[in-house]
């Protein structure tokens, strides 16, 4: 039984192609170049943590934009159920769906206690690589903070 290869610190984001919230298809590399990445994997759109969290990425939307860095939500659930979370929360960022699992696999996101889908925000700078891996269940409101850390020191890094 081979076990899933985590992504980590350093290595190139594996690219992929999922439906974003309206069904359009949506492919990693396309979004890397002139933005950052901000690749989050949640576990159920309209579930509590998972709300918090989707409201807390909205909020700081303004923030991530003004460190070039765009934000992207994936979880299992349909376009359909994505596109219905947007609206209601007015998210103004991708919700992609992963119906499988297969990208959630390919990042090696684990599930927590082996049942939820585990909650875990990836930054992919310009050229693809992995900065920062941040995983935490319960702390969902942390994901955008940590993410705009990172991005910040990445900032200062180029100046």
């Amino acid at each position: 039984m081979s076990k899933a290869t985590k992504v980590s610190v350093g290595d190139v984001a594996p690219d992929f192609t999922l439906a974003d919230q309206s069904g359009t298809p949506v492919r990693l590399g396309d979004l890397l170049g002139e933005k950052s990445v901000v690749l989050y994997f949640y576990p159920k759109d309209e579930t509590p943590g998972c709300t918090i969290e989707a409201r807390a990425f909205r909020d700081s939307y303004d923030k991530f934009s003004a460190k070039d860095a765009v934000v992207v939500g994936v979880s299992s659930d349909s376009v359909r159920s994505h596109g219905r979370f947007a609206r209601r929360h007015n998210l103004p960022f991708l919700l992609l769906s992963d119906p499988d699992g297969a990208v959630r696999r390919l990042y090696g996101v684990e599930k927590t206690l082996g049942l939820l889908p585990g909650r875990v925000t990836y930054v992919i700078d310009q050229t693809g690589t992995v900065r920062h891996v941040y995983s935490s269940q319960l702390r969902a409101t942390r994901h955008p903070r940590e993410a705009l850390m990172v991005l910040s020191a990445l900032a200062g890094d180029r100046v």
